[in-house]
Formats: structure tokens, C-alpha cells, sequence
């Protein structure tokens, strides 16, 4: 792809769906090879739209509304980065040749629903899962974890990202109030979810897959160091790369991830969820866009997940390469407020081998992610404790 001038007539221009904070890291490397980047969310002044030349408030699961700009924006590359959004409009976007949507419409279609991916991972490519069924009732429900899932189980909207509206069910008395809270936290409202029985798993990789040009005219892929995390209520707070696992293990997370990501098609980096035991791997989930666990590749690599997605999608040549071991904490807001200020910061960033990243998010939540903390050190286990140490450092504060 020729790259040309931003806000130019040779310009490419990307439209990000979603501008949260990984898609803020995206625009950023975007910017930094020429491209004109265009930021759409459903509030004003999300994250990514700080950065990018342009940016616009929409409803993204309204058909209609994202046909509109997308037809008054004439992007070259449509970027979905979250869950919330009218996939069946981006396929017909594609296939009416107004767009193309990375990696493509359908992936964008299959991964925004927790229903396509998992019926195309274990159903049509027979790769392990966990145990799991799909209701749409919560007499539904009930009849599958009595049928044959159990407990404990999970309970997760169709529909929903880091951890929004999933529970842990440990007995029968959980499982109305776990269905209520799917139904509501649910990014958008499709009426079911899926029931998954619990693994005997050691721990939860993120293996992230790139799929980039091979320079001949085809696609070659390349995968990161795996990266090891820690979940509270099915969202992430730490990261770490690598994670130790034995080369069988390491050998069938990357048998897995390539089986599902060839499947998915299109260019660009992916976030295949993976649980192992000791040499079993099972798949989880996919995201076909940088994840959130992979925040620690700003300290690990020679190019973080968000240059590696750049690069990829512009079909360029990509290195995934470790450069060192590395941590990442997250940073909540810890109060329900708008306009939050932080105190702390240059302790934390007096930490060896810390940085912080934080978001800008215009409004603060108790438990909304408002920034990380990176490090890099000689171990990962050495960088999880200064991460940590930084992350402590930075309180936030009413900005009144």
C-alpha cells in the first residue's frame, strides 16, 4: 500500500470503530507512518480521538448511522476495535466495495459474538474447549448447567468485553441473578449467552498472532512471546511476557492459534485466549485486534501489538520479536467522577524500568481501567513487582 499525506488526496485514511486506550495506541502508530486516522465511539472525547485527525460520535450498532459515515468518510481500512458494533452492516459494507474492514467483515462479524467463534473453533476446526451450551432463556440456562455443564461453571454475554457481565456460578442459587447480570452488562442486546464448565487448567495464556504480508503476494504469520496474565472477575489487572510453558505446550498454542486465525483470514494482529495444563492447550476466545493483556509489549518488544496491528494492516513487514521480559499493572479510577486528576506520577515513573500510560478516559468508574503501568527488568517475575510498585504509586484524585 502506498502510504501518502494525511488530510491530503493521497492520504490513507483508517477508521478505528471503538477509540478506547488500545485504540489510542493504534492511532498513534498510524500517525507515526503517514496515515490519516479517523477515531468513531459512542461518547465525545475517547481516548484515541485525542490523537486522531478526525473524530465522530456515533451509535456503532445502528446500521444505518455506520453506513452513513462510513460513506461520508471514504475510509480505505475500517479497524473495529471493540465489540459493540453493526457487523452484519460491515459485511455488506465489504461486499459493496465502499471499505475493507481488517482483518475482514467476517472475522469482524464471527469474533463480535461469542456464539461464531466458539462454534467455529470447536465445532468446525475440532479444536479443544471447555464444556459449553448457549441459552437464550434463563430456563434455558438452567436446563444446560443441569444437562451436562455443572458446576462451577461461567456465564458470559454473547456479547461483552473484559469481563463485562460474566459471573462464576457456584450453585443453583446463582444462576438467576447470573442471568440478569449478562443481560443487562451485555455490550449489545442479542438475547443469549454462553454457559462454558470449568477446565483443570494451570494457567491463561495470550498468545498474540500476527498475519502480515509475506512480500510475495501472500500472508505469512508470526507470533509474539506468550504472555502470562491474572484476571479479578474476568478482567485482566496484570500481565507479564513471556510466560513459561513447555515447548509442547508452546508448540500447540501456536498450532491453535494459526488453526483459528487462517480460518479468520484478513491481515492484522489477534489475541488468541488460551488455557494450558502442563502440554494441554484449550481454546478460549479470539480478538481479531490488539488485547488489552498485550498492553505489556510496550516494554517487551521492538514493536508493541499496536505497531505490529499498524504495520500489518498497511501490509508491511513486521518484526515480533522479544526484547526483554516485562510486566504490565492496571491503574483503576477508583471513584465514580468526571475529570479526574493523578497524583503519584513521578514517583511511579522513578521506579527502575517503569512508564505509565494514562488514558485520558473524560469520566471515571470505581473499577474503570484509567491507565496502566509498564516494566521491564531481567525476569519477568522482577518486572511484575516493579510494575506493580508503580501502578501503587499513582493515586487518583477529584480534579475539582
Amino acid at each position: 500500500m502506498r502510504i501518502g499525506t494525511p488530510e491530503s488526496r493521497s492520504a490513507v485514511r483508517v477508521m478505528l470503530l471503538g477509540s478506547g486506550e488500545l485504540g489510542k495506541e493504534v492511532v498513534i502508530a498510524l500517525q507515526r507512518l503517514g496515515v490519516e486516522t479517523i477515531a468513531v465511539d459512542r461518547y465525545p472525547g475517547a481516548p484515541a480521538m485525542q490523537a486522531a485527525h478526525a473524530s465522530h460520535v456515533i451509535d456503532m450498532s445502528n446500521p444505518r448511522a455506520l453506513r452513513q459515515l462510513v460513506e461520508k468518510v471514504k475510509p480505505h481500512l475500517i479497524v473495529p476495535e471493540i465489540e459493540a458494533i453493526a457487523t452484519e452492516e460491515l459485511l455488506r459494507i465489504e461486499a459493496d466495495g465502499v471499505a475493507e474492514v481488517i482483518p475482514t467483515a467476517r472475522a469482524a462479524n464471527l469474533t463480535m459474538n461469542r456464539e461464531g467463534i466458539r462454534r467455529l473453533a470447536a465445532e468446525e476446526l475440532g479444536l479443544a474447549t471447555s464444556p459449553y451450551a448457549f441459552a437464550a432463556s434463563l430456563e434455558a440456562l438452567q436446563a444446560a448447567i443441569d444437562g451436562g455443564i455443572g458446576y462451577p461453571c461461567l456465564v458470559k454475554p454473547v456479547m461483552s468485553s473484559s469481563g463485562k457481565g460474566q459471573s462464576l456460578l457456584r450453585g443453583p442459587d446463582d444462576v438467576a441473578r447470573a442471568w440478569e447480570y449478562a443481560a443487562s452488562a451485555g455490550r449489545v442486546a442479542k438475547g443469549k449467552v454462553i454457559v462454558e464448565g470449568f477446565i483443570d487448567f494451570d494457567y491463561e495464556i495470550t498468545q498474540l498472532t500476527v498475519r502480515a504480508s509475506d512480500g510475495k503476494g501472500g500472508i505469512a504469520t508470526h507470533f509474539c512471546a506468550p504472555i502470562g496474565h491474572l484476571q479479578q472477575s474476568g478482567d485482566y489487572v496484570e500481565s507479564w511476557q513471556p510466560q513459561e510453558m513447555s515447548k509442547l505446550a508452546l508448540l500447540r498454542a501456536r498450532e491453535i492459534s494459526k488453526a483459528v486465525t487462517d480460518a479468520l483470514g484478513g491481515r492484522g494482529l489477534f489475541g488468541v485466549e488460551l488455557f494450558v495444563k502442563g502440554d494441554q492447550v484449550w481454546f478460549s476466545e479470539v480478538s481479531p485486534r490488539p488485547h488489552d493483556t498485550g498492553l505489556v509489549t510496550l516494554a517487551t518488544q521492538r514493536f508493541s501489538e499496536f505497531e505490529l496491528h499498524a504495520r500489518a494492516i498497511l501490509g508491511l513487514p513486521v518484526d515480533a520479536g522479544l526484547r526483554q521480559p516485562g510486566a504490565s499493572a492496571v491503574i483503576y479510577g477508583g471513584m465514580d467522577a468526571k475529570g479526574i486528576a493523578f497524583d503519584g506520577v513521578a514517583e511511579a515513573l522513578a521506579v527502575p524500568g517503569a512508564d505509565l500510560r494514562l488514558f485520558g478516559k473524560p469520566e471515571s468508574f470505581l473499577k474503570r481501567r484509567m491507565g496502566v503501568a509498564v516494566a521491564f527488568a531481567d525476569n519477568a517475575a522482577l518486572a511484575r513487582e516493579r510494575a506493580r510498585q508503580a501502578a501503587s504509586l499513582v493515586k487518583p484524585v477529584s480534579g475539582e
